[in-house]
C-alpha cells in the first residue's frame, strides 16, 4: 500500500512543479489567472447562483487548462525540432490559436454571466 500512496503524492508534486513552472515562466497564464481571480471577486460582489459559478469555473479552467497544453506542446516541439520548421511553426500558431479562441469565448460567456447582473 505503500506504493500507491508515495506514487499518488508524487503524482501530486509533479502536478503541483507543472503548474509552478506554467506560471513562473508564462506571462500569458499569469495574466489569464489574474483576470481569472478578477472574474470570481466580481462574482462574489455580485452574488452569481451556482449554475452561473460552475460555467464562470469552468470557462477560467478551460483557458488555464489550453495554456498550459500550448505550453507543453511547445516545450515538446521545440525538444523534438529545435531547428526551425513550418511544421513545428504551424503546430505551436494552431495550439497558440486555440487558446485565442478560449480567450475570445472566455469573454463570450463572461458577458452572458455578468452583464445581466449589471445592467439592472
Amino acid at each position: 500500500m505503500q506504493q500507491d500512496s508515495t506514487s499518488l503524492v508524487s503524482s501530486f508534486r509533479y502536478a503541483a512543479a507543472g503548474l509552478a513552472h506554467l506560471l513562473r515562466t508564462q506571462r500569458n497564464a499569469r495574466i489569464e489567472l489574474a483576470v481569472g481571480a478578477l472574474a470570481v471577486a466580481l462574482g462574489a460582489w455580485l452574488g452569481l447562483s451556482g449554475p452561473e459559478w460552475a460555467v464562470l469555473s469552468l470557462t477560467i479552467a478551460l483557458v488555464v487548462i489550453l495554456e498550459g497544453l500550448n505550453t507543453a506542446l511547445e516545450l515538446t516541439v521545440d525538444l523534438a525540432s529545435p531547428e526551425r520548421s513550418p511544421i513545428a511553426r504551424a503546430a505551436k500558431d494552431v495550439s497558440a490559436g486555440m487558446v485565442l479562441v478560449a480567450a475570445l469565448g472566455s469573454i463570450a460567456v463572461g458577458a452572458g454571466i455578468f452583464l445581466p447582473h449589471l445592467v439592472k
